[in-house]
């Protein structure tokens, strides 16, 4: 059987809902795995400590405005 377009709708919504979630929650994870690495905690080079914190940063508030934007244009060449 064959969901209804409403049914569609509040699937897709859900799903593009979680991806965005799952992207902010490893953005904050790379974030604190950036800071221990600077703080000394895990044997790395600061500057890879450096790099996890701003692409940590960059995935908690760009991307998930980058896959927004992404979804939006795809939704308007749909049918």
């Amino acid at each position: 059987m064959t969901p209804s377009p409403r049914e569609a709708a509040e699937t897709l919504a859900r799903n593009r809902f979680i991806v965005i979630n799952v992207m902010r929650f490893a953005g904050v994870a790379l974030v604190m795995l950036g800071f221990a690495i600077i703080g000394g905690v895990i044997d790395l080079p600061r500057v890879v400590g450096a790099v996890f914190v701003m692409v940590g940063v960059a995935d908690v508030f760009i991307m998930p405005l980058v896959l927004v934007r992404r979804w939006k244009a795809g939704d308007k060449r749909r049918p």
